[in-house]
């Protein structure tokens, strides 16, 4: 079997490993920096999960048998907020039937302890090599995503699964609430595609009557209706050669629907009033803000037209869940409003960052940019207030709790719903919990929480 090309290890390569044995996650971390990787090691999974917030691995290797939280459980947790990040397990208790399930479920590779140096380091240098070259974030070309602005895990995971599909034609749907972004993605994603220098179209399907949306994407003849004076190219034949973004496609008529599938399965449209079709090629980007599973349910949106626009699903965070991103996107807007408005405002006092931090933000990036536009129209001072900010905020934004109020709330969530699994039944519900029945009790009383009031007659 041919020998496979070494391809340099980069120094920017960053390893993530994790063990709950001191000495081995030692002699890894020794073995690794060796030969070249930027190494972080951490004795849990849950400390694992932290580290990957800031540190942005190119690789997590994690041992399987962990207290706690164990090897595959990590994985889990790994694939679901980054999926672009390769894993490889480690066991002293490796089976063929374990590597088989975990390679099955998506791990990179599996290793048996103790294993060689050099199969270790091969099978670094794969995971790593595997990977597009876009994730390694030292060689990425942002043009495509300049508009983007976001420091946040959760958005850069996002933004480097769409640059991924943005290489080939499928059809994409980006599902997200309401003054999220959808569009600005939709166009990062066609500028990062090899259609990037043909047209970008968007258009709302919420905001035009159902009898002009026919005429609008694909056009319609002379005399066609009342007021079709001329023949109107629509933006199917518009956008050929491109990109076509069609925003809320969740409000759009169920008779037009099918319409829109059969342009769709036989690349064509059919002007309004015209005899004969016209093949365009376009690629279709859709956004909605609804549950399109439900409205299938609901017999207000078409299975089959689902499938077809839903070949690829991209789920775009609201704000909410990506706070680190907020103060980066507060003083965009604020220095582009103070540049238009010729107005001399630098930035935020720390109070009002705060606020700003904290708020609930249900109308999201929109939400935000309204808010900094009014406190910079508003304000007299260098820095805006935090006055201003609350009573731009209306004062009807939820504050996040403190640490201890979050941590008040889950207990007592949680220990209410022991006692009802439990009937009442204090010493199963201290099972389950992990806890002896002297400290469940003081738990119980902190809470005021009575085991009687939780049995039954």
């Amino acid at each position: 079997m041919p020998e496979v090309e070494k391809i340099p290890v980069k120094v920017d390569s960053k390893i993530l490993i994790v063990d709950d044995d001191p000495s081995l996650l030692r002699l890894l971390g020794i073995r690794l920096s060796a030969a070249g990787y930027q190494v972080e090691s951490a004795k849990n999974a849950k400390i694992a999960l932290g580290r990957l917030e800031s540190f942005h691995p190119q690789l997590v290797i994690s041992d399987l048998k962990m207290e706690g939280m164990d090897g595959m459980a990590l994985f889990e947790q790994i694939r679901a907020k980054h999926p672009h990040i390769p894993v490889i397990i480690m066991t002293a208790h490796g089976t063929i039937p374990d590597a088989i399930s975990a390679t099955k479920q998506g791990v990179f590779s599996f290793l048996t302890k103790p294993f060689e140096s050099k199969e270790l380091l091969d099978i670094v240098q794969q995971a790593i090599r595997l990977q597009p070259a876009e994730l390694n974030y030292s060689q990425v070309d942002s043009q495509w995503r300049d508009k983007i602005i976001s420091r946040s895990t959760i958005m850069e995971s996002l933004l480097q699964q769409s640059k991924q599909v943005a290489k080939s034609d499928f059809s994409l749907l980006i599902h997200s609430q309401s003054g999220t972004g959808k569009e600005l993605l939709a166009k990062a994603i066609h500028l990062a595609s090899p259609r990037h220098k043909q047209t970008f179209t968007a258009i709302n399907c919420a905001a035009i009557p159902e009898q002009l949306l026919e005429s609008e994407l694909f056009g319609h003849t002379k005399g066609a209706f009342t007021g079709a004076e001329k023949n109107h190219i629509g933006l199917f034949q518009a956008t050929d050669g491109g990109t076509l973004f069609l925003d809320e496609i969740g409000d759009m008529p169920m008779n037009f629907q099918v319409k829109l599938l059969r342009a769709l399965q036989e690349r064509e449209i059919r002007p309004v009033g015209s005899t004969q079709s016209i093949k365009v090629d376009v690629r279709v980007i859709s956004a909605t803000h609804k549950n399109l599973q439900q409205a299938i349910i609901d017999k207000t949106f078409r299975e089959d037209l689902y499938y077809r626009l839903n070949v690829v699903e991209l789920e775009l965070p609201p704000l909410s869940e990506r706070r680190e991103d907020i103060p980066l996107l507060a003083q965009h807007f604020l220095s582009r409003s103070a540049e238009q408005s010729h107005i001399n405002i630098t930035g935020f006092s720390q109070e009002a960052m705060e606020i700003l931090i904290s708020a609930a933000w249900p109308g999201n990036i929109r939400q935000l940019q309204n808010v900094v536009e009014q406190t910079v129209a508003l304000s007299n001072e260098p820095l805006i207030s935090e006055m201003l900010v609350k009573n731009a905020l209306r004062d009807k934004t939820t504050i996040l709790p403190s640490f201890v109020q979050a941590r008040d709330k889950f207990e007592r969530d949680y220990l209410a719903k022991l006692l009802k699994i439990t009937a009442g039944n204090v010493s199963q519900a201290a099972k389950i919990a992990q806890r002896n029945r002297t400290e469940f009790y003081k738990l119980l009383n902190r809470h005021h929480l009575s085991a009687e009031a939780f049995r039954e007659e």
